[in-house]
């Protein structure tokens, strides 16, 4: 069969199992390497940037971080973060933690600011950045410990304590944006760069 892909798969700065099969369901063949970076110290160090500034800078961190050591592959880094009326989300440690998420976004509209970063030998060559909108529904408490009892720790691996391509669905009124970019991946224009870049086909 042909492929559409062009040289060594794309290495991704992540152990995502989400972007991976994002990226697989394009066709785009990957190798995983984990960026080994401490995304809380990149943050302080950033304090008072915007959303979109701060996704693009961590995902450009863990591109980086693994494109120093593969010079010869090309290397995506991804993050994402969750703000809400000024204030910045990370993923919640423990249950209290994602209880307090959730009553914080509750009945509010949320942006979710996803960003791609592509590094060739150590150095930025390509940065996006998607946006999406997202608004909660007004939960009772006895919602919320129903939602986090069917998710159980799945409820920690996420900025928002949901995972809006399962159980999460149920706890929105409305969404504005790309799949892939709520998901932590804005796949539609990281194709068109990875086109600029003479990767694919297609």
């Amino acid at each position: 069969m042909r492929s559409l892909w062009i040289g060594p798969p794309l290495l991704l700065a992540s152990a995502s199992p989400t972007r991976r099969l994002l990226l697989e369901a394009v066709a785009i063949p990957v190798d995983q390497q984990s960026p080994e970076v401490d995304e809380r110290e990149i943050e302080a160090s950033c304090r008072g940037l915007a959303p979109d500034a701060l996704a693009t800078r961590l995902a450009g961190e863990k591109a980086r971080a693994v494109s120093r050591r593969n010079p010869d592959r090309l290397v995506l880094g991804a993050d994402q973060v969750l703000s809400c009326d000024g204030r910045i989300f990370h993923k919640p440690q423990d249950r209290r933690a994602a209880e307090s998420h959730l009553s914080a976004l509750m009945g509010r509209t949320h942006v979710l600011h996803s960003a791609a970063v592509l590094s060739q030998a150590g150095e930025i060559v390509e940065t996006i950045v998607d946006q999406a909108q997202l608004t909660m529904r007004h939960l009772s408490p006895g919602a919320i410990a129903l939602y986090l009892d069917m998710v159980g720790e799945r409820a920690f691996t996420s900025v928002g304590a949901y995972q809006i391509e399962g159980y999460g669905l149920h706890l929105f009124a409305s969404v504005t944006g790309h799949h892939a970019t709520i998901l932590g991946l804005p796949l539609l224009p990281l194709l068109a760069a990875l086109r600029r870049q003479g990767k694919l086909a297609l």
